[in-house]
């Protein structure tokens, strides 16, 4: 048997990644045909099929997985090492945001930059998933994170603080809490229940009962919006909703969250232009984000509890 194309082993890796044969071809510049065309005769010099094709798809078989352990790994030594020899365009810039913090932070505020700068393109792409920018053509990202990343560049933009928010039904119906009463009313807990710091820095004890518990923020968010109970909302995924009368602001007290946003590259994007001046406008819209009254942190004298 003699060696399989190369072609015909990249198409297989790029075909065995995306389930689609269609998208593998546009990847590669081919057509469906021309690839399905490489891989018909990579399982022939092989003497056995690799795919099961389906309608919305393929699949692999077997012998399609243990080819793909094999020969994958080789390839993604390749895109790796090209990666280092090749220059990104100085007028594009390729970001990974978190999808809360992109709706509800930056895009407001990105027609600013790109008004700016309009000869650059900008590639969003967003992820919850942390960028692996050894494998990944991303020169930057911004995240909600502790700030310690090995091996990159993290510059920290802006904390985030937390107060009790609540839609205006729930409060036309229940009236206003005080930070006496706030026990008392349907809470929702939170990711890492800061609830149980709230009421150690502000006076009062946890509830027996919280009506809910939620994973993520942008759900705890909805279900405050949906008049379910009061939430201690990120103030800035939450601000937005606040100025759209979504939610309202119980409280001027506010507690900083544990994590902050960070601004975050590989050292192969330290030079890179376009990454150059948006840095420079970012840092500058997130001091004036710091500025603003609403995230004004109110020092309240810590109440004994009972």
């Amino acid at each position: 048997m003699g060696r399989p194309p190369l072609i015909a082993l990249q198409g297989f890796v790029i075909a065995a990644r995306t389930g689609n044969l269609s998208l593998a071809a546009q990847q590669m510049h081919l057509t469906a045909s021309a690839l399905s065309h490489q891989i018909r005769g990579l399982e022939e010099r092989l003497g056995r099929r690799v795919f099961i094709r389906g309608p919305r798809g393929v699949e692999l078989t077997p012998e399609g997985v243990r080819l793909l352990e094999s020969v994958g790994p080789s390839f993604e030594s390749i895109d790796r090492a090209m990666q280092q020899f090749s220059a990104p365009h100085a007028d594009v810039l390729t970001l990974s945001l978190m999808p809360s913090v992109a709706s509800s932070w930056l895009l407001p505020r990105l027609p600013t930059f790109v008004a700016l700068h309009p000869q650059l393109q900008l590639n969003l792409q967003s992820c919850v998933e942390l960028v692996n920018f050894e494998r990944e053509p991303v020169d930057a990202a911004l995240r909600f994170g502790p700030g310690e990343w090995p091996g990159v560049h993290a510059e920290h933009l802006f904390d985030d603080w937390l107060t009790p928010i609540a839609s205006p039904d729930l409060i036309a119906r229940l009236g206003r809490p005080t930070l006496e009463t706030l026990s008392d009313w349907p809470l929702l807990r939170d990711p890492e229940n800061v609830w149980t710091k709230w009421f150690h820095t502000y006076g009062g004890k946890p509830p027996a009962r919280y009506v809910a518990h939620f994973d993520d923020t942008e759900t705890l968010h909805r279900a405050a919006i949906e008049g379910m109970g009061i939430a201690l909302g990120r103030l800035t995924m939450a601000r937005p909703l606040v100025d759209a009368g979504q939610l309202v602001l119980l409280s001027a007290h506010r507690l900083r969250a544990q994590f902050a946003h960070y601004l975050v590259y590989p050292p192969r994007s330290e030079k890179h232009p376009a990454l150059l001046a948006f840095r420079a406008w970012l840092l500058d819209e997130a001091h004036r984000y710091t500025l603003a009254p609403a995230l004004v942190a109110v020092r309240g004298k810590k109440r004994r509890s009972g």
